[in-house]
C-alpha cells in the first residue's frame, strides 16, 4: 500500500489562508532545524526536510498551490523523479533553494544581483560635541572630513592616461561567476563575486599613478552643520551625498553627525522640559515675593508665596528644550527652591532668629515665659530690621 502523505500545509505548520511570506517564514524554520548539513547521518531528519522542502515548492509556487488547493497530492502524482512525483532537479526548485539557502547559509537573491550595475557608495559617520544651551537653541558648526574627490588624472576611471580597463577574462564582464553543486535534490547553481575583478567586471592592466587605481584622491574638506534646536545626546544628523563615493555611476553614499551634548552644571533634561535648583534666603521664604531663578534664557523672577518651605518645586512654563518635530513646541522648567541658611549672622540678626524660634515654639503649645514676654517689645521693634538683613 503507498504511503499516505500528509497535507503540505501541515507539513509547514501554517493555515490554507497563510501568506506568501509566513508560508516561506515556516520553511526557513524548518530547513534550518532538519537540513542534513546539521544533522548528518540522522535519516529521520533528512525525510523531514524533503518533506518540507517538497511542501515549500509547490505552495511557494501561486499556479502550484492553486492546483494543490483544488486537487490535493493527486495534482502532481506521476509529475517527475522527486519524492511524491515532484522533480527536485526542475529550475523552479533550484529558484527556491537560491533564494531559501542563500538565505540560511550566507549569501541570498543579493548574491545574484548583478555586482557590475551602479552601486550606491558607503555612508559615514563623525562625531560632533556641541554645549547644552546650542542644543537647545541650535547653532551652526564647521566640520572638517575626509571627501574622495574623483582623480584629476584618470576622471575616475583608475587606469593610466592613454589606457582603458579590460573585461574581466573570467567572468566576461559581468562581475559574476556561476558554479554548480551536487546535492541530494540534483546540481545547484552557485552564484559568487568574481576572484579575479572583485565584482567590478574590469581588469586594470596600468593603473593611474596618482591615484593607485582607485579613481578618487582622499582630501580634506569643510562643511557647515545646521544642528537642530532640541537635538538631544547621541542623535544623528543626516547628510545627504557626503558619503563614499558610488561605483559604476552609482550615487554618494550619505554622512551621518552624530551629536554629543555637554553636560550643564545647572540644568538636566528630560525629555522636552528642564530640571534644576535655586536657593532663596530664609527671609524670602517666611515673607514671599519675588526671587531670582536661572533658567536657559536667562533670569527670571517668580512670585513665591510666604512660607514657602523648602523642596518647593515651581514651574516656569515654556523655558524647556524645543521639540524637533514642532518648533512652535517648547518644554518647561521645574526648578526646586532650596532654603539656604545663612552662615555668618550679626548680633541682630541672631537675635532676631532666637526671638523668631521661640514665638514659633509657642505657637506649637509652649508656655511663654515671663522673661520672653519682657523681652517681646523689645525684640519686636528689631525683628523686622533684622529680617530687612537676611534679604540682601
Amino acid at each position: 500500500m503507498a504511503e499516505t502523505k500528509r497535507d503540505y500545509y501541515e507539513v509547514l505548520g501554517v493555515d490554507k489562508s497563510a501568506s506568501d511570506a509566513d508560508i516561506k517564514k515556516a520553511y526557513r524554520k524548518l530547513a534550518k532545524k532538519y537540513h542534513p548539513d546539521t544533522n548528518p547521518g540522522d535519516k529521520e531528519a533528512e525525510a523531514k526536510f524533503k518533506e518540507a522542502s517538497e511542501a515549500y515548492a509547490i505552495l511557494s509556487d501561486a499556479e502550484k498551490r492553486r492546483q494543490y488547493d483544488q486537487f490535493g497530492h493527486s495534482a502532481f502524482d506521476g509529475a517527475g523523479g522527486g519524492p511524491g512525483g515532484f522533480d527536485f532537479n526542475g529550475a523552479g526548485f533550484g529558484d527556491i533553494f537560491g533564494d531559501i539557502f542563500g538565505d540560511i547559509f550566507g549569501g541570498g537573491r543579493s548574491s545574484r544581483a548583478n555586482p557590475n550595475a551602479p552601486q550606491r557608495g558607503a555612508d559615514v559617520a563623525y562625531g560632533l560635541r556641541v554645549t547644552f544651551e546650542e542644543a537647545v537653541f541650535g547653532c551652526k558648526k564647521d566640520l572638517t572630513i575626509s571627501y574622495k574627490e574623483e582623480c584629476s588624472t584618470c576622471h575616475g576611471r583608475g587606469a593610466k592616461p592613454g589606457t582603458s580597463p579590460e573585461t574581466c577574462d573570467q567572468c566576461g564582464g559581468k562581475g559574476q561567476v556561476v558554479f554548480t553543486q551536487n546535492s541530494m535534490f540534483g546540481q545547484i547553481r552557485n552564484v559568487q563575486t568574481c576572484p579575479k575583478c572583485h565584482g567590478s567586471g574590469k581588469i586594470i592592466r596600468e593603473k593611474c599613478v596618482e591615484c593607485g587605481g582607485s579613481g578618487y584622491k582622499s582630501t580634506k574638506k569643510k562643511i557647515e552643520i545646521s544642528v537642530p534646536a532640541g537635538i538631544g545626546d547621541g542623535q544623528r544628523i543626516r547628510i545627504s551625498n557626503q558619503g563614499e563615493p558610488g561605483t559604476n555611476g552609482g550615487p554618494r553614499g550619505d554622512l551621518y553627525v552624530e551629536v554629543t551634548v555637554s553636560a550643564s552644571k545647572d540644568f538636566e533634561r528630560r525629555g522636552l522640559d528642564l530640571y534644576s535648583k535655586s536657593e532663596i534666603s530664609y527671609a524670602q521664604a517666611v515673607f514671599g515675593g519675588d526671587v531670582r531663578v536661572k533658567t536657559v534664557d536667562g533670569d527670571v523672577l517668580f512670585n513665591i508665596k510666604p512660607g514657602t518651605q523648602s523642596g518647593t518645586v515651581i514651574r516656569l512654563k515654556g523655558k524647556g528644550v524645543y521639540s524637533l518635530r514642532n518648533k512652535a513646541m517648547r518644554g518647561d522648567q521645574y526648578t526646586t527652591l532650596t532654603v539656604a541658611v545663612p552662615k555668618k549672622l550679626t548680633g541682630d540678626q541672631k537675635e532676631a532668629l532666637r526671638y523668631f524660634d521661640m514665638i514659633y515654639e509657642n505657637s506649637l503649645g509652649a508656655e511663654e515665659t515671663e522673661e520672653s514676654k519682657k523681652k517681646r517689645k523689645t525684640f519686636s521693634e528689631k525683628i523686622k530690621d533684622a529680617f530687612e538683613d537676611l534679604k540682601k
